[in-house]
């Protein structure tokens, strides 16, 4: 997975569009990031290492009506045959958590990197064909997650005045390797990178009502996408089981 070009250029436009007390409170190290790497490093030795654990943490939708923290946990657990799956998704993530983490601060990137992480494992699950294999395949990957980010970066780009030709070219790369290669839940690219889109927007828009003095409202507003995912995915259940 490809990750988006100029990302010092993006970061110095960022700061210069900020006022000095903002960006002195910036933290400059991506704890974040490396933390979720660091988990998702762990998770996959865990595959290698541990008879089941895979099985425990991947999601496919028949299970998720049951046991819905897998959602989550299907986020940072990867592919255990293959080094190169968890290797292009951690490198996508630090490629763009470097910059944007500092960006957003630590709570907002994380508030983020979960929803997308939801919203794609909600896409795979809106998406899926009930009686399907798909519905009992179990699918992992941070893919979702990065999608989401890469969706955040567009209204990033666009609150200060940033060309985003180059990072609809890298979404354009990685939705072809999805649509292309086997084993790609694609669905879950899809939601991701729409919840991303979504939030990304909404803490813009903060951003933008709190500079004029008015309250902010991002975490009233990110609450709302988590609820109406959640909401979603219980209608889809709902129909389901009709």
């Amino acid at each position: 997975m490809a990750g988006p070009p100029s990302l010092v250029r993006v970061t110095e436009q960022w700061t210069e569009h900020h006022p000095p007390q903002v960006r002195r409170l910036r933290p400059q190290l991506a704890v974040v990031t490396w933390t979720i790497i660091a988990v998702c490093a762990a998770v996959w030795l865990g595959e290698l290492m541990l008879p089941g654990f895979y099985e425990q943490v991947a999601l496919s939708p028949a299970i998720g009506r049951h046991e819905p923290w897998r959602f989550l946990t299907s986020a940072f657990a990867h592919d255990r045959y293959s080094i190169m799956h968890i290797a292009f998704n951690m490198l996508a993530l630090w490629s763009v958590g470097q910059w944007m983490e500092p960006a957003l601060g630590r709570a907002r990137y994380a508030a983020l990197y979960l929803l997308s992480a939801l919203g794609g494992g909600v896409g795979f699950v809106l998406l899926a064909n009930p009686g399907s294999r798909g519905w009992v395949t179990g699918v992992v990957g941070a893919s979702g997650a990065v999608f989401g980010l890469f969706g955040a970066t567009l209204p990033m780009y666009k609150h200060i005045g940033a060309s985003s030709r180059s990072m609809w070219g890298v979404l354009a790369i990685n939705a072809a390797i999805s649509f292309t290669l086997p084993n790609i839940a694609w669905q879950a690219h899809l939601g991701g990178f729409l919840t991303g889109l979504l939030v990304g927007q909404l803490m813009m828009v903060a951003v933008r009502e709190t500079w004029r003095g008015k309250p902010n409202r991002t975490w009233p507003w990110l609450a709302l996408v988590g609820l109406a995912l959640i909401l979603s995915l219980l209608a889809k259940y709902a129909l389901t089981s009709a």
